[in-house]
């Protein structure tokens, strides 16, 4: 079938690699950011901004997508501000296309924080939900923005007749600047300060991460499902968890990710070290990197969000995700987790990223 697309936060980890496997599979591709930069060459910039209906009409208008992929949102001070924002932002883009009449499906990316709770409540006393976490499993009694964007999808489905279907990662990796939650390239930055001045790479998290199991998901596996649910009759209308499909404990990973960067690694060691802390003093020594290797971003915080690493890497509970219900439905797509690592490294050191 002929896919016209749009991928709202196409400069993004998850836009990105729903971009780069639509391309691959012949489908036109809109990308819809504010500003552009990022984009997977080939995408179709639509410059507009989600929290100005007027002008998102104007950006918009003309455009006839079969296929929209929702892979954005904004980080606010509170979750009572998260949930205002980020609904307000899928309702004015839901609005906007709604006369155009062409929209077949809409595929929208949230998270495991669907079970674990909102940022104001993750993981914490009464929270935790059994694991592997199921789809099945009820939405917690606790406000998330995550419930109202998908409120946002159901109503507007009704309403404009068209299908759609929820993805839920785990820790996404993949390639993007300026992206607010970035595991990957995070550690990156990180393992390529540690080496820099002669720091070891020291874990931040907990035991309970250390020690546990837990899985992640590769952008391109992401970008795989939601384009296997928004084809496939079967599969729609439905909410999937996407893993890569294997699982590992840090203590095996950690040491193994020291090894790509050659630097020398520090396990847990009794207490949590937020990375947050340890890369507080950071950005002059990256800027300086930045200078004597011939970076492309200077500017730390633009690759680095230790605030996310901490949030994942301290949880109290070893985390888990189920795929049955998408692998019952024939998507059987894997991912080995540290070669989606190392893959993304090496991009990144290839784009002067890191050096």
């Amino acid at each position: 079938m002929k896919i016209v697309s749009l991928v709202v936060g196409a400069t993004g980890i998850a836009g990105r690699g729903v971009s780069q496997e639509l391309l691959a599979r012949g489908a036109e591709v809109h990308g819809l950011s504010r500003k552009g930069e990022g984009l997977v060459p080939g995408v179709r910039h639509v410059a507009a901004d989600l929290l100005d209906p007027e002008k998102l009409k104007m950006s918009l208008g003309g455009l006839k997508p079969t296929h929209v992929y929702i892979a954005t949102w904004s980080r606010q001070a509170t979750e009572a501000e998260n949930i205002e924002v980020n609904s307000r932002m899928i309702r004015n883009l839901l609005g906007a296309l709604a006369p155009s009449r062409s929209v077949e499906h809409v595929a929208l990316v949230t998270g495991l924080k669907h079970y674990l709770g909102p940022f104001e409540a993750y993981v914490k006393a009464g929270t935790p939900p059994p694991t592997p976490v199921r789809e099945e499993q009820p939405r917690l009694p606790l406000p998330n923005f995550y419930y109202a964007q998908e409120d946002e999808v159901y109503a507007a489905a009704k309403r404009d007749g068209f299908t759609w279907s929820v993805h839920r990662p785990h820790t996404i990796i993949g390639k993007a600047i300026g992206n607010a939650m970035n595991m990957g390239t995070t550690l990156a930055a990180y393992a390529s300060i540690c080496k820099e001045v002669g720091r070891p790479f020291a874990f931040p998290g907990s035991a309970a991460q250390w020690n546990g199991l837990t899985d992640m998901t590769d952008a391109r596996i992401l970008g795989k499902q939601l384009i296997w649910a928004s084809t496939n009759d079967f599969a729609k209308n439905e909410a999937y968890n996407i893993v890569n499909g294997d699982v590992f404990r840090w203590s095996w990973m950690w040491p193994r990710l020291a090894a790509w960067f050659g630097v020398e690694w520090k396990g847990f060691g009794g207490e949590i070290i937020p990375l947050e802390g340890q890369m507080a003093n950071d950005a002059p020594v990256w800027r300086a990197m930045a200078k004597k290797h011939g970076l492309v971003e200077p500017d730390l915080w633009r690759v680095a969000s230790p605030w996310h690493t901490d949030l994942d890497l301290s949880r109290p509970i070893e985390v888990m995700t189920d795929m049955s219900l998408s692998r019952r439905g024939g998507f059987l797509a894997y991912q080995g987790t540290e070669d989606a690592f190392c893959d993304l490294f090496a991009a990144l050191r290839a784009d002067r990223v890191i050096p």
